[in-house]
This record gives C-alpha cells, structure tokens and sequence, in this order.
C-alpha cells in the first residue's frame, strides 16, 4: 500500500478529485458536506491498473484548519498537491508547500483542476515554479476536471510512476504509529487510526500507549480485517486495555521500550533564523501539535522545552509554526533528545559550536562520544543503532577514551581512599561507585584490572602492606595479656579498634575474630588444641575454661571455632573430646 496526503487551498477540489478517483466520500462530517468544505481529515483508497493500493489523506484548506492539515501530512511519504486552474497559485497553497517542505516530504505529483473553467496553462506555470524550489523539486504535473472526469486515466499513471518511485518502507524497525483519530465501537472497544510509517503490526501484539501497556484485539486496513500490517499503510488498530478518554490526536502508538520520552530537545532550524523566532511557538510532527518555549543557541540551532513530553528520536523532522502569524516558520531536525543542562557561564555558546557539528544522523561512535557512558536501551530510544558497540559490562556502552580515563580515576581513589581509612583492607566497592559517580556497582568490577585487585568487596592496589598503625593498634591490644584473655570492648574502642578495622585485621592475620568484638591473637587456637588434649577425653566446657585460664565469653565462641576446624569434636553429652588433627 502507499500513502498519498493532499495538499492545496481551500475549494480548489481536493475532496472532489479523492471522489473521482476512489469513489469514496473522504468528507465524514455532516457539516462538512452541508458546508461543502473539508474542516477535518478525510480518508479514502482505490486501486491503481498496476494492483497497488493507494490510500489518499485528505487535508482541510482552510486557513483556520492548517493544525488540522499538519496531523494528516505529517506521517506521510507523498503529497498530492492540487491547484485550481481558475483561482491559480493562492496564499494557501504556499503555505501548505512550505510545510511539505519544512517536514522534507521530496515525493509529490501536481494536480491542476477544474481545467474546464479556464485555461490550466498559467496554474501550471506558476505552481511548477514555486514546487521547484521546495524539496520537492521537479514533479510530474497532469490537468484534470473532477466534474467532468477529464484527465483522471492520466492522473493514475501519474500516481502509479509516483509510487514506484517511493522508497521501500522501514518494516524492521520500531512501531510508532502518530494517531490521527479515535473512536469507540459498541462491543468493540477503543480503535485507533493512523499512517504506519515504519514497522510491522500484528494482531495480538503488546504496544505502549500514553505509558501503559495495550494489546492489539484487531487490525482493519483499507476496510478490510487483517492479521498483520506492514508499513507504509493506513491502519485501523482496535485496543485491548485502555480507556479511549486517554486518547487524543497527537497520542502515539509504539513498541514498547524502544522510543524515549523527552519535552526538551535540541535542534537545527531550516527556514527563518533561530534567532528572529518568537519566544513560544508551535512544534508539529506526526499528527502532534505543541507548544514549545524557544531559546536560541546558535543562528541555526535553538533549544525547546515542550509543554508536553512526546516520543521523539535524533534525526526526525518536525514543522514549527507561528499560529498568530499564520506563518511556517521552517523545519527542524532533531539533533538531541537528551541534551546536557545549560547552567554554567557560557554553556550556551559552547553548545551551540557542539551542535554546528552534528547532522541529526544517527552515529553510534559520535553519539557515545558524546554520552560517555549510557546502556544500549537508552541509546537506541533515542534512534541510535547500537548493535555494533562492544559493552564494557552488561548492557553497559562507554565511549573508549572516557573508560580509559574511568580506569585512573579508579586508580587515585582506591589509593585515596587507603590514604584516609588506613586502618582498612581497601576500598569498598559501593564507595568507589559512589566516587566516580557511575550508575552501576558492574561498571566498577569491569574497571578492575592490574595493577588494581578485588577481594571480598574490596579494592586496592596490588599487594598492599598492612597498615603500621593498625598494627601498632593490634600489639597494643594483646600487649601483657594472657593468650586467652581477650581485651574488652571499652580497650578496643579506647585503641581506635572499631568493627571495621578488626574486620581488616582478621583479614590481614593479625587476629582471630571469635565473635564482633571477642578477639584472641592468631596463635591462640592452636596452642588451645594443644593444652585441651593434655586434659582428660573427654571434657567439659568448665574444665576447658578452667584449663585456658579464661572465661566463658571466651571459651564459648573458642571451643566452637575449634569444632569447625575438627581440633575438637562435640559429644551428644555437650562433652568434648579432642582429635588427631592437631596443628
């Protein structure tokens, strides 16, 4: 199927010529049939001699209606644009081929009716000169009457050589399907239309609308049920799971996770300088309008703030237009749907000479140079294919240089951190995230090679000394003591001997840690096993206490690590008996 939008001033027979040619009637208001004039989207389809489809988009003429027409050509590959050849080339027939142009549609046929009134020849002139200057270019023109039907065989040999030279859709991609209408069938449900521009609908497929998760209960295309849709097609989706009241024009359809929700994007401007557009203007692109707050960077770039966030990738095309004015004020390409905040003294400026750099394509090596670090889900919402970057951990992208740079950051503050917290074995790993402000705890195990090392959820430098003064701290502790009289929690704390640094200590052998503040030298459970097997097998935990000349808040936890290492075995009597496992 192709689509083809309308495109031309009011009463210069566009709905007549859809008529003409599909036999529909696009007009689908009853005022606008008493008016005679169209005041909303029509549709309508026929088939051309080739067995293609053509499915045709009408737009409003009208001046007051442009928002209107904006919704049905935004989506939409080709235009149609017709001029009456008794009124000629009128104010809004350059207002609708400024948005073609500011949207880049290059695609299009020039149609000049009611050739029956009067002379085509000076229409055709004009408008063929003002097409040429747009991106539209040079475009086949053909002369009809949709009253009489003259002209309408050529008209579709015309169309037919316009869809042939269409490029073949996107079907691989993401759905993001701009909805155009809704309406509600009793038993049915919600239903939603639209121009699929990319991608592959299916019936029973789960898509995100408005942040929530729907289902496709049915799809209908040129009135007709089907199970699957391919772009570029007119669609009729009906949902499963959503309220139609959450619905209106502008909404989209999409595959879920794949688009980025965004209300401030940076952008390069195609038509009147950044610098001379209003401070509040109207973004169009798909079948959304918003308003958006303009600042100006550059001659040609400009930052807006949406009211409303829509799901917009680099690279896409929109319109912005002055509604007061009545005036296109060109088309933007979206070169950031992420951009960095401007707070510091000069930002802008400095932001403006980045993005006098960037076309809007989507390069994955340049836009990860740019982001530094991001996850591949992130990149690709923005449009950015990122299958051919190598992660440095998980889903995890950095741009090399920033990871290289990353690696001695990591470097200077293990070594910080050990200059601060003598007293511990490392850096934790979480405080190290914490550092180097990274997102993901992954990202700092990746970052860990030589001459960095990793034990336990710690990190430091090689093969690090223990520190002099935790040892000085431990030789205090035990200094005149009994092997088995552990010191006091008040001792500890007196010496600077917090869970922490006994924990490093433990790990640096420098004491056996029985429980959280019950500490013995490292010897101590050896000459333990020594002195319990002079005793007679077996024992009782009073005789051993009695034996190592210390208490119970020693013994307990000491008897208990002996069984552990099989120096000591446990009886069903709670007695004990010693093995032949000595040290």
């Amino acid at each position: 199927m192709y689509v083809v939008a309308t495109a031309g001033h009011v009463d210069h027979g566009k709905s007549t010529l859809v008529r003409a040619l599909t036999g529909m009637e696009p007009d689908r208001w009853a005022e606008e049939r008493r008016r005679g004039m169209t005041i909303d989207l029509g549709f309508a389809w026929t088939t051309l001699d080739s067995g293609a489809a053509v499915a045709f988009v009408d737009v409003p003429g009208h001046e007051r209606f442009v928002p209107n027409m904006l919704a049905g050509i935004g989506p939409v590959p080709a235009a149609m644009i017709v001029v009456a050849a008794d009124e000629g080339w009128m104010p809004q027939s350059a207002e609708h081929l400024a948005a073609l142009h500011a949207l880049n549609v290059r695609h299009g046929l020039l149609v000049v009716t009611r050739c029956d009134l009067a002379d085509p020849g000076p229409a055709l002139r004009a408008a063929t000169e003002q097409i040429a200057g747009s991106t539209l270019g040079t475009v086949e023109a053909v002369t009809v009457s949709g009253r009489t039907g003259a002209g309408l065989p050529a008209l579709r040999a015309a169309l037919r050589r316009l869809t042939d030279r269409l490029p073949p859709p996107v079907t691989g991609g993401p759905v993001r399907l701009w909805i155009d209408r809704s309406f509600t069938i009793k038993g049915a449900g919600t239903v939603v239309t639209g121009t699929l521009g990319g991608g592959v609908l299916t019936k029973g497929d789960e898509l995100e609308l408005v942040g929530t998760r729907v289902r496709i209960r049915g799809l209908q295309t040129l009135g007709s049920p089907v199970d699957r849709v391919e772009a570029v097609a007119r669609v009729a989706v009906n949902l499963r799971g959503t309220d139609r009241g959450a619905i209106t024009r502008g909404t989209a359809l999409l595959t879920p996770g794949r688009f980025r929700h965004t209300d401030l994007i940076d952008v390069r401007v195609h038509g009147d300088p950044a610098t001379g557009l209003p401070a509040t203007i109207m973004l169009h692109i798909g079948s959304a309008a918003v308003p958006v707050a303009v600042r100006p960077l550059g001659p040609d770039t400009a930052r807006l703030r949406l009211s409303r966030p829509l799901p917009l990738r680099i690279g896409d095309r929109a319109l912005i237009r002055d509604p007061g004015r009545h005036h296109v004020a060109g088309g933007v390409t979206l070169l950031d749907v992420a951009p960095p905040a401007l707070t510091r003294r000069g930002a802008a400026a400095a932001r403006a000479e980045q993005l006098a750099g960037m076309d809007g394509a989507a390069d994955p090596v340049a836009e990860l140079r740019r982001r530094r670090l991001i996850s591949r889900a992130e990149l690709e919402s923005m449009g950015v294919p990122a299958g051919v970057i190598t992660p440095v951990a998980g889903e995890w992208l950095a741009d090399p240089e920033h990871w290289a740079s990353l690696h001695q950051r990591l470097i200077d503050e293990v070594r910080s951190y050990a200059a601060e917290q003598p007293l511990e074995a490392g850096a934790p790993l979480e405080a190290l995230r914490h550092r180097l402000d990274l997102p993901d705890r992954a990202l700092v195990e990746a970052l860990i090679r030589p001459p960095l090392t990793s034990r336990s959820g710690r990190v430091t430098t090689g093969n690090p000394e223990i520190p002099e003064i935790l040892i000085k701290a431990i030789d205090r502790a035990f200094d005149g003591a009994d092997l088995f009289a552990a010191p006091e929690v008040n001792r500890l704390v007196e010496l600077g001997l917090g869970p922490r640094q006994l924990a490093a200590a433990s790990r640096a052998g420098l004491l056996i840690r029985l429980a959280d503040t019950v500490v013995l030298p490292p010897e101590a459970p050896a000459r333990a096993a020594e002195i319990l097997a002079g005793l007679p097998q077996p024992f009782t935990m009073s005789e051993a206490k009695n034996a190592l000349r210390t208490t119970r808040r020693v013994a307990v936890p000491l008897l208990e690590l002996l069984d552990r290492e099989g120096l000591t075995r446990r009886l069903p009597d709670d007695r004990r008996v010693t093995t032949e496992k000595q040290p």
